[in-house]
């Protein structure tokens, strides 16, 4: 036993320093489930990018209280890039790049991401991390989507739509919950993982998670005339 545990403290020495782009949604826990599967990587951090205005979760609407306790329950460090309410190009960019020569800095050489197919994205991102001279790792890359979506509710995650884009899903289904019976009744051409933006996701429990994230769902408002946000309040401790 001894023999197993000095050989397992190795492997974990010799791992890649990595960190988690972590949106708070499903593709980023999917890709986190997958990277742990062997001691090839270790992930320093979750690196988020958060409206310091709304204080809430770029895209997904999520408060940031609720980002800290999924970082405590997955037991990783969150570390958070604060945007403008209406980030230019330049910002987004200007800001993502200081925070990753940080992390470059401390020894991190890689950046896990959680996109399936869209090529023009990954092109952007590794493009990108090639400027600061790190790389991209795309755990789920070229799976298909459907299949990814109900293996998220085959391992046991547990997410709620937290962001609809009403241009693309009716804006009822902000507030449900991802489950096999949302998969049958999403609409002909919609993407069953919301790929193409269709809408964004809050994961609150699953097999990394140590405990689940208790919230109570709040009101669902439209912003922008376009996107219907389903608040999502955290549960007293």
């Amino acid at each position: 036993m001894r023999h197993y545990l000095v050989k397992k403290e190795v492997r974990l020495e010799m791992a890649e320093r990595v960190i988690m782009s972590w949106s708070c949604g499903k593709d980023s826990a999917l890709a986190l489930h997958e990277i742990q599967k062997n001691d090839l990587y270790s992930i320093q951090a979750l690196l988020t990018t958060v409206s310091g205005e709304y204080e809430r979760v770029s895209m997904h609407g999520v408060r940031r209280e609720l980002l800290r306790r999924q970082a405590s329950s997955l037991g990783m460090p969150s570390r958070e890039i604060v945007l403008s309410p209406n980030p230019s190009n330049r910002e987004y960019e200007s800001l993502m790049r200081e925070a990753l020569e940080g992390f470059r800095d401390e020894g991190v050489s890689a950046v896990v991401f959680g996109d399936i197919y869209l090529r023009d994205v990954r092109r952007y991102r590794e493009e990108n991390m090639q400027e600061v001279g790190m790389r991209c790792l795309f755990p789920l890359w070229g799976r298909p989507s459907s299949s990814l979506a109900h293996d998220f509710i085959r391992l046991g995650f547990k997410a709620v739509i937290t962001c609809v884009d009403s241009d693309l899903l009716d804006g009822d289904f902000a507030g449900r919950h991802f489950d096999e019976r949302l998969l049958s009744e999403l609409p002909p051409g919609v993407d069953p993982g919301g790929e193409n933006g269709e809408f964004h996701t809050f994961v609150f429990d699953g097999p990394p998670f140590k405990e689940a994230v208790n919230f109570r769902r709040g009101e669902v408002v439209l912003r922008d005339g376009r996107f219907y946000f389903c608040d999502l309040i955290p549960a007293r401790v």
